[in-house]
């Protein structure tokens, strides 16, 4: 009995060790745009948020902001997300005024410290002007890159100013 156990609990060693290398790596993060109309649990979103362990959806959490200057004044509005009939694809609706100008920050997350970051600029009507997964180098491997609120809040900065001098 005791030779059986120790047998089991070997064969699932084995299979944690040999499991865990699947489970390594980043994820990733990716937006799509136009929500399809047809599909009710998508309905009424300004777009959807896609989450992967390399290429395989995977339900992680999915957080957000949008940051924005409005007549001047640095703005903040964290974003709420909802399930959709597909996996790892989670939809956001407009949370933010139409007025200023607005950056959405979305992050895939798998960890405290690891996760995929979307950085979203909005155009002057309020569409999707760019979208962008910042990414370095990690050996070989392309892996996301951190971001940082500093680099988002330069960006707006430029952006505002740009807008104003039109």
């Amino acid at each position: 009995m005791f030779s059986r156990i120790r047998s089991l609990g070997l064969a699932a060693a084995v299979s944690a060790l040999v499991a865990a290398p699947a489970l390594a790596g980043p994820p990733w993060i990716s937006i799509e745009l136009p929500v399809n109309p047809y599909d009710q649990s998508m309905r009424g979103a300004f777009l959807l948020v896609h989450a992967f362990h390399h290429g395989t959806p995977t339900g992680y959490i999915v957080t957000g902001t949008a940051e924005g200057i409005v007549n001047g004044e640095r703005r903040s509005i964290k974003l709420e997300f909802s399930e959709t009939s597909r996996d790892a694809v989670y939809a956001l609706k407009r949370m933010w005024p139409s007025e200023g100008v607005w950056t959405l920050v979305i992050k895939a997350n798998q960890g405290a410290d690891d996760a995929a970051t979307a950085v979203i600029e909005l155009g002057p009507q309020g569409e999707v002007a760019s979208v962008r997964v910042p990414t370095m180098q990690r050996g070989s491997w392309t892996v996301p890159a951190p971001v940082s609120l500093a680099d988002i809040d330069t960006a707006l900065k430029a952006r505002a100013e740009q807008l104003a001098r039109r």
